[in-house]
């Protein structure tokens, strides 16, 4: 039986299971399809900008969700990564079908809340969010299409914590502004993380280069205005933000924030990693 224990227990250790919410169109299905294709589990992301691609998201099956182009059910997609084992449980954004949405989030582990850079918090993304809190559990955002013109990231914790009444501790922070986004610094690590644009919706290794935060060479490469902009927001960040609290995490009171662009694949491994790190294990229900 002890033997049987650990085995059960190692099983239980490496899986993790979350559904993803937001407003439709805020990115949902894109993120999903990226993070698919870190796992190995697909090995081409269909590009769903436009309803007329010939090529349709992996987890938009139904005949329905091919021609409006957005999730209409909810379905079950797994894959592994790193040892690990990831469930992602992609709901229904729109609110037609919010229903079958609310009965996932009660399968659940952790909840990965999709908020777009520009358009912030939206109606359903507050629906969803409210039946999350609800239930105490664990929230991680990924602000997305930094790829475009957005709001400030300032801005954006800011709008977390005013209309959702949920803290924020950004994970990782973007260098640059508005749409030319370089890269991003991981606090976590200490370091820069410059991004190659993703043309091709299918190349899983995003990240370009990676430099130690005293080395001049990603200064000259991102410019020193940007550079600068960087030190006075990380400064601002640790004077004044949330302090890191894994307890608070846990019980759904503080959400690691990550900034990053689900259609060119930029900052999505980084989350994906983190979120690995941080998430919960199954609980008992």
């Amino acid at each position: 039986m002890g033997a049987l224990k650990e085995e059960l227990d190692r099983e239980i250790a490496k899986r993790r299971t979350f559904a993803i919410i937001s407003h439709p169109d805020a990115g949902k299905t894109t993120l999903t399809e990226k993070l698919l294709l870190y796992g190995g589990a697909i090995h081409l992301a269909g590009s769903i900008k436009s309803r007329k691609t010939q090529r349709h998201a992996v987890s938009d099956w139904m005949e329905i969700e091919k021609q409006r182009g957005i999730s209409v059910t909810s379905s079950v997609l797994q894959f592994d990564y790193d040892g690990y084992r990831i469930n992602i449980l992609d709901t229904p954004g729109h609110q037609d079908f919010s229903e079958d949405t609310y009965r996932t989030l009660m399968a659940v582990d952790s909840a990965v809340m999709i908020i777009d850079a520009a358009k912030g918090v939206e109606a359903q993304t507050r629906k969803l969010f409210r039946v999350c809190r609800q239930r105490g559990i664990p929230i991680f955002t990924f602000v997305n299409k930094l790829d475009r013109f957005g709001k400030a990231p300032l801005d954006l914790m800011d709008e977390l914590e005013n209309v959702l009444g949920i803290r924020s501790y950004p994970m990782n922070w973007p260098i640059g502004t508005d749409g030319t986004y370089r890269g991003v610094y991981d606090r976590e690590k200490n370091r820069i993380e410059l991004f190659a644009e993703d043309t091709s919706h299918g190349q899983e290794t995003r990240v370009s280069e990676v430099f130690a935060m005293d080395d001049p060479a990603w200064k000259e490469r991102v410019g020193a205005e940007a550079a600068a902009a960087l030190a006075d927001d990380i400064e601002l960040l640790r004077d004044a933000g949330e302090a890191f609290d894994r307890a608070a995490i846990d019980a759904g009171e503080l959400t690691p924030m990550f900034f990053g662009s689900a259609m060119t694949n930029f900052g999505v491994q980084n989350f994906l990693e983190e979120y690995i790190r941080l998430a919960p294990t199954p609980a008992p229900r």
